[in-house]
C-alpha cells in the first residue's frame, strides 16, 4: 500500500486524551482557586460604643471600637477616636436645659462619620455624667433631671442604640478608671501586680487600688471579674476636691478668716497661692456658688483678690481642707474614710496629669517637685503671662494653687511618702487610648455584648494541606495516564505504517 494513502491517527486527537487533559485543566483550576480563597486575608469585624464623659467642666464624646470575637468574655476595646464638646459641662446648663441636648450635636455627628453606616444601628451610646452633675443633683434635683432629659432626647434622634445617659457614682469612676489603667497597660492578662489609680476632676477626685490588708468599709470596695480573674478593690471618691472646687474651699476659709461681720468696704483677699503681682476683683456669688461650701453672706460682694506668691504659706492654707482629726477606722486618709495603707504603682491621670505637665513636674522627687514648684509660684505674674501668652489667663492663674493641691492631697490625704512618691507615674494616654475612666465603662459593658461568629478560612489548614495533596496526587496521576496512553497510541501508530 502507498504511504501516502495510509492515514494516521493523531492520538492527541483521541476522545480519552480529550477528558483527560479537560480534567487536569479544571483541576488545576479549581487548586488555584481554593488556594486564593483559603489564603486571602481575613475581613475583621468590629463592633463600636459611644461614651460621653460629662465631666464638671466640659463633655468629651469618645468612639471605641474592638473585634467582634471576644477574648475570654471581655471585648478588646481600643479608642478610635474622642471628641471635645465645645463650652462648659452640660451641669452648667441648669438654667437653660434645652442647651445642654444641643452642645452635643457637633461631635456625635462626628461619630456618625467615623462608625460604618451598617453599624450604627447596633452601636450603643451611653452617658455617664460625673461630679458636676453629682453637684447639681444635689442643689437642685429638678434642674438635673432636666438637664439628663435633655441628653437623653439629642442622644435619642441620632441612628445609634441609645443606652442611658445617668449619672454614675463617685465608686463607679473610680473603679472604671482602675480598669483603663490596667487593661491599657496589658495588666488584665497577666499574673503580675496591678496599677493603683488616681483620678482628679474639676469636682471631685479618686483613688483605687487592690490594697493588702482588709477593706474596713463595705462603702469602699468593689470587685470585678475581668480574663477569668477577680479583683477585689479599695476605692473612694471625695465630692467637692477636685481641683476647682477645692480651690473654692480654700479661698472662702481664707475669706472668713479675714472677714468682719459688719464690713462694708471691698475687702482684699491676700492669697499666697497666686502669684505676686496678680490682682483681680471678684464677686462672692460667682466664687461661692457651689453646694461645697455654706452660704457666704457679705454687706460688700466685691473682693480683690491679690496674689503673694508664697508657697509654704498657700501648703499650709490648703492643709486646712482637709480634716485629717478625726478617723474611726484602724487608719484613714481624710475626713473620716478608711484607707488602707497605698501599694504598689499608680497612674495619676486627668488633671495630675495636665497640671504637672504643665510645669514639668511629672518625673521629680518629691523634695524637688516642692522645690521646683516654690520658684514657680514665687515668679511674678507679669513674668509668667509673658512666658505664656497664648493661655488664658483664668488658667495661668491657677497652676500655683492646682500643683500645690496636687502635692498636698497625694501626701498629707493619699499618704504617699518621699519613699513611695516615684511609684506615682503622671500618665495621659497609654498607647493611643487616654486614660480615664470611660474606656473602663465601655469594656465593662462589652460583657453584655453577644460575640459574633467569626470569619474563617474555607476549610481548617490541616484539611487544606490534606486537600491539596490529594488533588495534587490526582493530577499527577492523571498526567501519567495521559503520557502512558499517549506512549502506547504512538508505538501502536507506527507498527501499523510499518
Amino acid at each position: 500500500m502507498d504511504e501516502q494513502g495510509v492515514k494516521v491517527k493523531n492520538p492527541w486527537h483521541r476522545p480519552v486524551v480529550i477528558f483527560l487533559a479537560a480534567v487536569i485543566i479544571v483541576g488545576i483550576i479549581i487548586m488555584v482557586a481554593i488556594s486564593v480563597v483559603q489564603n486571602k486575608p481575613l475581613h475583621q469585624k468590629y463592633k463600636y460604643g459611644i461614651v460621653l464623659d460629662a465631666g464638671s467642666s466640659h463633655t468629651s464624646v469618645f468612639i471605641y471600637e474592638w473585634p467582634a470575637e471576644k477574648e475570654n468574655n471581655t471585648g478588646m476595646v481600643r479608642q478610635k477616636h474622642t471628641c471635645n464638646v465645645q463650652g462648659k459641662g452640660i451641669s452648667s446648663y441648669s438654667a437653660n436645659p434645652q442647651g445642654a441636648g444641643a452642645s452635643l450635636q457637633e461631635c456625635m455627628e462626628e461619630a456618625k462619620q467615623k462608625i460604618p453606616a451598617h453599624r450604627h444601628p447596633e452601636t450603643p451610646v451611653y452617658l455617664g455624667a460625673t461630679a458636676g452633675m453629682r453637684l447639681l443633683r444635689m442643689e437642685n434635683e429638678e434642674a438635673s433631671d432636666k438637664v439628663l432629659d435633655s441628653v437623653a432626647h439629642s442622644l435619642k434622634s441620632y441612628p445609634f442604640s441609645y443606652q442611658g445617659a445617668r449619672i454614675i457614682s463617685g465608686q463607679e469612676e473610680g473603679a472604671f478608671g482602675w480598669i483603663t489603667v490596667n487593661y491599657l497597660s496589658k495588666n488584665l492578662r497577666k499574673p503580675t501586680g496591678t496599677l493603683g489609680a488616681l483620678d482628679l476632676g474639676g469636682a471631685s477626685t479618686q483613688i483605687t487600688f487592690v490594697p493588702q490588708q482588709n477593706i474596713e468599709s463595705y462603702d469602699n470596695s468593689i470587685d470585678f471579674r475581668l480574663y477569668g480573674n477577680d479583683y477585689h478593690l479599695y476605692t473612694h471618691s471625695f465630692l467637692c476636691y477636685g481641683k476647682d472646687q477645692a480651690l473654692k474651699l480654700s479661698m472662702g476659709k481664707k475669706l472668713e478668716s479675714t472677714l468682719k461681720a459688719d464690713e462694708t468696704d471691698p475687702i482684699e483677699l491676700r492669697d499666697p497661692c497666686f502669684h505676686p503681682g496678680y490682682n483681680f476683683t471678684r464677686t462672692v456669688p460667682n466664687v461661692f456658688n457651689t453646694p461645697c461650701m455654706k452660704e457666704m453672706k457679705l454687706a460688700n460682694e466685691t473682693f480683690f483678690h491679690v496674689g503673694l506668691g508664697n508657697w509654704s504659706q498657700c501648703q499650709q492654707s490648703i492643709r486646712k481642707v482637709f480634716n485629717t482629726i478625726n478617723c474611726p477606722y484602724s487608719r484613714c486618709s481624710f475626713n473620716g474614710v478608711f484607707q488602707p495603707s497605698v501599694y504598689g504603682d499608680f497612674g495619676a491621670f486627668s488633671a495630675f496629669f495636665f497640671v504637672m505637665d504643665f510645669l514639668n513636674l511629672t518625673s521629680d522627687t518629691l523634695a524637688t517637685t516642692k522645690q521646683k514648684l516654690a520658684a514657680y509660684c514665687s515668679t511674678p505674674w507679669k513674668k509668667i503671662v509673658e512666658n505664656h501668652p497664648n493661655i488664658k489667663e483664668k488658667y495661668l492663674s491657677e497652676y500655683c494653687f492646682s500643683a500645690t493641691y496636687i502635692l498636698t492631697l497625694l501626701e498629707d490625704g493619699y499618704k504617699f511618702t518621699s519613699n513611695n512618691w516615684k511609684d506615682i507615674r503622671f500618665i495621659k494616654k497609654i498607647g493611643d487610648s487616654d486614660a480615664g475612666w470611660t474606656l473602663g465603662y465601655m469594656l465593662n459593658l462589652t460583657n453584655m455584648i453577644p460575640a459574633e461568629a467569626p470569619d474563617t478560612p474555607l476549610m481548617p489548614y490541616g484539611g487544606y494541606v490534606t486537600f491539596m495533596f490529594l488533588f495534587s496526587l490526582l493530577i499527577l496521576v492523571l498526567l501519567l495516564l495521559v503520557y502512558f496512553y499517549f506512549r502506547r497510541s504512538t508505538r501502536t501508530g507506527q507498527k501499523d505504517i510499518i
